[in-house]
């Protein structure tokens, strides 16, 4: 068994990343039914929750159906972090994660995200700003460095630790490689053999195959790992990489059914949540995936996304289902 703080997870958990834009509570309950252990929100600007911006807001939504689950901020402002921990604890979510991480421009020309990895000394001092403005745990996600020459993950690991960080999410790149490249796990591997590090470490990048899941596991150590890209449209993939460690075999791939069934609730659950217009809208991005590898799928597709009328996307994911069933996916 992992524990963060009084939260206690299965022996190496699956946890779903905090992806901008894709983990929101819909996404989440699917990937919650098809396997994931621990889900964080979408990353929520500590300015923003502090100016009372209504998108910031709307992503502390979190439902009791998806425990355990834990609410992510940045920000690059000791008073701002602390202030937004306080509007977090709150709503009660099981956890906050601290993002140290993420690599986009309009982040970190903020002095968010991963640019504190060039200020360690910052990193601590946010950090401790948000530890000390709320009774739950705290955790962070962050890369290894700045850039190849920088690799700081070993000290920033050791300060977290010191200062209360109760687990360490950490993606195999450093913020110049972005999203390019291969993540290198080795330097994760490391941070977790150190001696002086007990928390639980998870590593992050790259997991696209169950295969994958299975020699980062035995390979690096890992307490954990946390699955970002490979379950866009994919939910299915957290109960697939559980089964292969389980028993060497993969599960059968989710049926045609399957897929609608998923693509409809993404639909319904995002209409209910934020009104039938965005609901739409925002789960437009995801059919791609869901029906991935379809022949001649383009006129379903097009449908799908650029209908207005519920009415008419759920006829379309019945037509799908009568054209395409029995058709086996790879």
């Amino acid at each position: 068994m992992i524990k963060i703080g009084n939260i206690e997870l299965p022996d190496f958990p699956l946890l779903l990343a905090p992806m901008e834009d894709v983990s929101d509570p819909p996404f989440r309950r699917l990937c919650k039914l098809h396997g994931a252990d621990l889900m964080f929100s979408e990353f929520i600007s500590s300015e923003g929750l502090i100016r009372d911006a209504i998108k910031s807001r709307q992503k502390l939504d979190i439902f009791d159906y998806e425990r355990p689950v834990g609410i992510q901020i940045f920000g690059g402002d000791e008073e701002a972090m602390a202030m937004s921990s306080k509007i977090v604890s709150t709503v009660n979510p099981d956890l906050i994660d601290i993002n140290f991480g993420c690599p986009v421009k309009k982040v970190v020309c903020k002095g968010a995200g991963a640019a504190v990895l060039k200020d360690v000394d910052l990193m601590v001092r946010l950090t401790k700003a948000v530890i000390r403005s709320t009774d739950l745990p705290v955790t962070v996600k962050t890369r290894l460095g700045w850039d190849e020459n920088s690799i700081n993950i070993d000290e920033v690991a050791e300060r977290l630790q010191d200062i209360g960080v109760q687990a360490l999410s950490i993606h195999g790149r450093t913020r110049a490689q972005l999203y390019k490249g291969d993540a290198d796990w080795s330097h994760i591997a490391r941070v977790k053999n150190n001696p002086r590090i007990t928390i639980p470490i998870f590593g992050n990048g790259d997991i696209t195959s169950v295969e994958k899941a299975l020699e980062y596991k035995n390979r690096y150590g890992v307490d954990g790992i946390m699955i970002g890209r490979a379950a866009i449209g994919y939910p299915w993939f957290f109960n697939e990489v559980k089964h292969y460690f389980a028993t060497g075999e993969h599960l059968p791939k989710p049926t045609i059914e399957d897929r609608v069934e998923a693509a409809k609730n993404h639909l319904q659950w995002a209409m209910d949540w934020k009104g039938q217009h965005l609901g739409i809208v925002e789960t437009r991005r995801h059919y791609t995936n869901y029906f991935k590898g379809l022949p001649n799928f383009k006129e379903f597709r097009t449908r799908m996304v650029t209908s207005e009328d519920p009415n008419v996307i759920f006829e379309t994911f019945a037509d799908v289902l009568e054209k395409f069933n029995g058709i086996e996916i790879q």
